[in-house]
């Protein structure tokens, strides 16, 4: 019990005679090189709160980094010790001599240290370097949106613990790394380094003279251990930073002669293909045109559109385009490809317009344009796909079949005899003429009626056949019903009009809906990326058209028979 009570006196009396009596500011290495770290570390001799130490003073010569704040107590012999230590990250940006000024910490001050910042170019500096960046543009002088590339690539010849390496900054600028990182050894100045390289692609958006910020890489290295023996031993380490040289760029703006979209590039290229061979087109065959934009120093946002133009009697499918981007000799080269199925639905000869896109050659500083020229192909009669045979719903006229009254002139001379009796007899033949017209129209009536019902059986053979396609969603089946549907439609209607293509569908029924539902059929069947057909577009499409007609006949037969 006296021991204990002795120990609490002994406590209580070192807490109340310690307080803060030294601040000490001490850096890892001096001289340093500009844009490498030292280690600023001030050490106060008392527990004292972590925002007492003030680096403002730092930031005029300095880049500085992030501080890390650590307490110890300690006692031996009843003596309590008591430390806090600041420890910052400073980067020189720039060579010459400065001064670390004092600290006051609580009344106490530390004492001021002298450092001499080297450039990176001094025999001295290249000696001592264990870490270092460099960095790397392919232009300086560039035009607004032209996309350039930065190389960075960080040294280190100590071991690493951990880090990271920030991205390059540039205001008003899309900035994007390109690939995965790459490492490789090298010995420079008689020191092996590891060197980790990283390549971005940055467009400015602004013109004028602008600076790019280096990349920045924090992190830890191991430091060599003094103790002879490695068992439950850990390795120091030490806080580390370092930071590339700022790269000044002259953008220019666009040129006031581009009137229209602005593609600034190096190398602007069109290539197309074939399949099958421009010499085997054929009626009803899909024909797949591929066009590949190739362009340097752009990425794939920034790639135009490839539209294609046909005549009339040639359809056009677009596929999906296709992206690339890849590095060449440390230029980034982007491609598009666009593949079109176009399908003739008639024979002969057509002429397919130039594909052009207009772009700006940075290496000249010319407008020019990469051009696919104009093309004519030939496309074949199909055997397997004969005209279909259209049948033609015979029909009566009822007013050519009704005999038109000759109307004659009838001279009577002045004698009531004759008179009477010639009209008499002009009535007799009226009445006659009268009865023989009703018998034929009732006739005719009956003709029209057997063979209205005869076309409406043929109608509905086609009418079922291109429901059910659509029901199994089979669109080869759809594709194969669609002319002798829509012809028996035209039949039903008492229009002797010949549908033999795709085309002529379309236009005849001029209705948007099943438009649509054919292109999205004739897209999946002749498309490159053939996709499923579901056949519900199409099947409404057709119910629609033909609830449209019953009705339309419903009215007419009111009319005529009320």
């Amino acid at each position: 019990m006296v021991r204990v009570i002795i120990c609490l006196l002994a406590i209580l009396l070192s807490l109340n005679s310690y307080a803060l009596t030294k601040v000490s500011a001490t850096v890892d290495k001096n001289p340093v090189v500009v844009n490498e770290s030292l280690i600023l570390t001030v050490i106060a001799d008392d527990d004292i709160d972590s925002n007492a130490l003030d680096t403002s003073a730092l930031l005029n010569d300095f880049m500085v980094g992030r501080t890390s704040v650590s307490s110890q107590t300690s006692m031996i012999n009843f003596k309590t010790t008591r430390t806090t230590t600041w420890t910052t990250v400073l980067i020189a940006r720039k060579p010459g001599e400065f001064v670390i000024p004092a600290f006051d910490v609580n009344g106490v001050k530390s004492q001021t240290i002298e450092i001499k910042a080297l450039a990176a170019d001094n025999a001295t500096a290249t000696n001592q370097q264990d870490l270092f960046i460099t960095t790397q543009v392919s232009a300086r002088e560039i035009y607004v949106q032209q996309q350039i590339t930065l190389t960075v690539r960080l040294h280190f010849a100590s071991e690493l613990k951990r880090g990271s390496l920030t991205e390059p900054t540039l205001p008003s600028a899309n900035i994007l790394q390109i690939g995965k990182d790459k490492e490789s050894e090298n010995i420079i100045n008689g020191k092996r380094y590891r060197i980790i390289e990283r390549i971005y692609a940055i467009s400015p958006q602004q013109s004028g003279e602008v600076i790019l910020k280096s990349p920045v890489f924090s992190g830890e290295i191991i430091m060599p251990s003094s103790r002879r023996s490695n068992f439950l031993s850990f390795a120091d380490s030490k806080p580390v930073s370092v930071i590339g040289d700022d790269i000044s760029l002259t953008v220019k703006p666009i040129p006031t002669q581009i009137d229209g979209s602005w593609l600034p590039s190096e190398l602007v290229a069109l290539h197309q293909e074939w399949q099958p061979d421009p010499a085997q087109f054929k009626v009803g065959e899909p024909i797949t045109r591929t066009i590949t934009l190739t362009a340097a120093g752009l990425s794939e946002a920034q790639l135009p559109e490839i539209t294609m133009t046909v005549p009339q009697g040639l359809k056009v499918y677009p596929d999906q385009a296709e992206l690339h981007t890849g590095l060449n000799n440390e230029r980034l080269v982007s491609q598009k490809v666009a593949n079109f199925a176009i399908v003739a639905s008639q024979p002969g000869e057509y002429q397919l317009p130039d594909i052009t896109i207009p772009w700006w050659n940075t290496v000249t500083n010319k407008a020019e344009i990469a051009k696919i020229p104009g093309q004519k192909i030939t496309v074949l009669p199909n055997a397997d796909l004969a005209p279909i045979p259209v049948e033609q719903t015979p029909s009566v006229n009822l007013e050519k079949n009704i005999a038109t009254p000759t109307v004659e002139t009838i001279v009577i001379e002045q004698n009531s005899f004759l008179q009477w009796l010639f009209l008499a007899l002009w009535l007799l033949t009226s009445l006659a003429w009268y009865i023989s017209a009703k018998r034929s129209v009732k006739h005719n009536a009956g003709l029209n009626e057997k063979n209205t019902k005869g076309s409406s059986t043929k109608i509905s053979n086609a009418h079922l056949s291109i429901l059910a396609a659509c029901k199994q969603n089979n669109g080869e089946l759809a594709l194969a019903t669609l002319l002798p549907w829509a012809q028996s439609k035209s039949s039903e209607n008492d229009e002797n009009i010949t549908l033999t293509t795709i085309d002529s569908v379309i236009a005849y029924f001029d209705d948007k809906a099943l438009a649509e539902a054919v292109i999205e059929l004739q897209q999946s069947y002749y498309g490159k990326n053939k996709e499923p057909w579901s056949g519900n577009s199409l099947l409404n499409a057709i119910q629609a058209l033909h609830k449209k007609s019953h009705k339309t006949s419903q009215t007419i037969d009111i009319k005529i028979n009320p």
